[in-house]
């Protein structure tokens, strides 16, 4: 192997050693960045799972919220058939007193059943 003089050897390892130390930044540099990298992928992965979480715990409240809806739709049909239950059974009670207070006066039933059945407001036995 030829030798070179001293002094060109102590800048070939100068040389050398600024290489090295040029590379080894580097290689840290990239491992910094890659563990960023892999905190940050970390991270994404924690964000997805919460976000699944959420919209499980969303699916369930929106389900629970069109139940809730259906029942309430039941009860208002239900509330409009008694309502008009109670109409009709107001309607029927307020002709029993009128026929009651014909029946009283002596009114003859016939005539006010008649002028009922004319104008159509007539609804009920005579019971």
């Amino acid at each position: 192997m030829a030798t070179g003089t001293p002094d060109s050897q102590a800048r070939f390892g100068q040389s050398v050693k600024g290489l090295l130390t040029e590379k080894v930044n580097t290689c840290g540099t990239d491992v910094i960045a890659l563990t960023k990298q892999v905190l940050k992928g970390s991270r994404s992965s924690e964000l997805l799972g919460q976000a699944a979480r959420n919209m499980v715990l969303q699916e369930d409240a929106i389900l629970h919220s069109e139940d809730s809806l259906r029942k309430m739709a039941i009860i208002t049909t239900h509330l409009q058939y008694q309502q008009e239950a109670i109409q009709k059974n107001m309607q029927l009670q307020s002709q029993r007193q009128i026929l009651n207070l014909l029946r009283h006066q002596g009114t003859p039933i016939t005539v006010f059943i008649q002028q009922s059945a004319k104008s159509h407001t007539w609804c009920g036995s005579l019971n």
